[in-house]
């Protein structure tokens, strides 16, 4: 009975429209794999996709072939991963809106081009006569640097990456600690791969021995994971006592003058409010709490500045994220930054400042801004002007504070962030901040994807993280990747997290090693085809 419903399958994917179909379909069941749907037989989508991949090698228009399938697997892939940046275009529906369909299709079907890039590789590197090893071989090895490169072209989109289709703080993830989540792209591309070769009839006995040994890796993915979480300590505090504010503000309440005056009591009143604990010692404001410049509503002097003094209590650090000038009168630049202020009498200290480096295209930048503007297209970011990255990430040192590595929104996406400060300031960071400003996306899946790959950089090295946004979802999250409900504050909700900050675990074999063992998977697989063709 199984071996008939392969059979059919793999008629339906043998060309035209069907193959077109279950493109589509590869692609969408990937996606719908990842959370917050969590549907992981869907998986089984990347195993359709090589085997769709795999079909008509020796076609004339072979290479092509390749590439218009693998693209239609990633627009669906994309499609179902990314529909939430439409969101954002409908905040100013009357400025922006006629761009949010133009925007989803654009990204999808822009970032699709890798995964057509991929398959084309496949076709160009894979005899038609290829043994199974070497078919799943190749497919994880194009399909992982492809993902790699999506990772670092131009400012790099690493959103949704194979590997993080595991939840964050489950079992399988924890395998991140080693290998960072581009490895554990490759495992799970692996796993789920193997099982498209049961859909070639003359290979079945080969895919059936693939299939197998991908069962026994999927059983020491959960084990590992298992063996590791089931042996962590019970959670150690780090004595440093945060609250995180989440005032359930939407964007598109943000930009009304009437509105500013509110908008800052919430976030005030919030700070103010009595603690069932210890004293908070940091607060901590997200990424475009309040709208306004970072300079003028804390300039001294100002009435805003004396009502945020007036929130926190004397010692009290607030942490928040905004955007601030810098630069000369003549010639401004405008930084997305972390400022940290502490309350010091009746007034405000500043305590350290780190200014984003990895900005967003269109969002916090718009490249060929000359040509795009002429035709109407404008950043979704409301400065005057572009912005400038800051230097490149290391941990910030804010006055009377462990050591901490800010991740403001988009940096979150991105594994070895964290590392390569280290890396470059010689010393690990006690936690990482992440303050993110998901209100642009409003009750979609968007946060909650958002949440899981930024807790992904959180078991990559082993340090807690503390993750704050406007409308949800805030988060405390161990080394572990791990949340519970009292340390967070999800989509729709207002109010604050007190919590005190877990423990930094020791160095993970990841954040000494980086993207080390991810090179060696890929020279295996590099290794297995070469031998096999030789052996050819």
């Amino acid at each position: 009975m199984i071996q008939q419903r392969l059979d059919v399958v793999a008629r339906w994917a043998q060309g035209g429209w069907g193959a077109a179909l279950c493109c589509l379909l590869a692609g969408l069941g990937a996606a719908l794999a990842h959370p917050p749907f969590g549907i992981l037989p869907g998986l089984l989508g990347y195993g359709l996709a090589l085997h769709l991949i795999d079909q008509d090698n020796g076609a004339p228009h072979r290479l092509r072939g390749g590439f218009w399938r693998g693209w239609l697997v990633g627009l669906a892939y994309f499609f179902v991963s990314t529909w939430w940046v439409g969101e954002a275009f409908l905040v100013e529906i009357e400025l922006y809106g006629w761009m949010a369909p133009i925007a989803v299709l654009s990204l999808s079907g822009g970032l699709a081009l890798f995964w057509g890039a991929a398959g084309l590789a496949y076709r160009r590197v894979v005899p038609r006569q290829a043994s199974a090893l070497v078919r799943i071989s190749a497919f994880v090895l194009v399909f992982s640097v492809v993902e790699w490169l999506r990772g670092h072209v131009l400012t790099g989109f690493a959103w949704n990456l194979p590997g993080e289709t595991w939840r964050a703080g489950s079992a399988p993830s924890q395998m991140a600690s080693v290998v960072g989540a581009y490895g554990l792209s490759f495992i799970t591309l692996w796993i789920a791969g193997s099982f498209g070769l049961l859909l070639r009839q003359d290979q079945r006995r080969q895919g059936l021995v693939l299939a197998g040994l991908a069962v026994a890796l999927t059983a020491g993915l959960y084990g590992f994971g298992m063996v590791r979480l089931g042996s962590a300590l019970p959670p150690r505090a780090s004595g440093l006592v945060v609250r995180v504010v989440q005032a359930n503000i939407p964007q598109s309440a943000k930009w009304t003058p009437e509105n500013f005056r509110n908008i800052l009591a919430k976030y005030t009143a919030l700070t103010a409010r009595p603690s069932k604990g210890p004293v908070p010692a940091v607060v901590i404001w997200p990424e475009g709490a309040i709208p306004s410049a970072l300079d003028d509503y804390l300039a001294p002097g100002s009435w805003t500045r004396d009502v945020v003094t007036a929130s926190l209590k004397p010692g009290q650090v607030l942490m928040v994220g905004g955007f601030r000038l810098g630069g000369t009168f003549d010639r401004p630049v405008y930084y997305n930054s972390l400022l940290g202020v502490r309350r010091e009498g009746e007034g405000l200290k500043v305590t350290g400042v780190y200014d984003k480096f990895r900005l967003v295209p269109f969002g916090e930048y718009l490249p060929l801004g000359e040509v795009l503007g002429r035709l109407g297209i404008r950043r979704l970011v409301h400065a005057p002007d572009d912005f400038t990255p800051g230097p490149r990430p290391q941990p910030v040192q804010f006055d009377g504070l462990p050591l901490v590595q800010p991740l403001i929104c988009y940096e979150s996406l991105f594994p070895g962030f964290t590392r390569e400060g280290a890396t470059l300031s010689g010393r690990r960071a006690a936690w990482i901040l992440n303050v993110s400003n998901d209100a642009w996306f409003g009750k979609t899946s968007g946060p909650w994807q958002h949440l899981n790959i930024a807790s992904y950089r959180a078991i990559e090295e082993g340090l807690p993280m503390v993750r704050s946004t406007p409308t949800g979802i805030s988060a405390v999250i161990d080394g572990y990747g791990r949340r519970s409900a009292t340390q967070s504050l999800v989509q729709g909700a207002e109010g604050v997290i007190d919590s005190i900050l877990p423990e930094a675990l020791a160095p993970t074999v990841y954040s000494r090693l980086g993207d080390g063992p991810f090179a060696a998977m890929l020279l295996i697989a590099l290794i297995i085809m070469w031998v096999s063709r030789r052996r050819n």
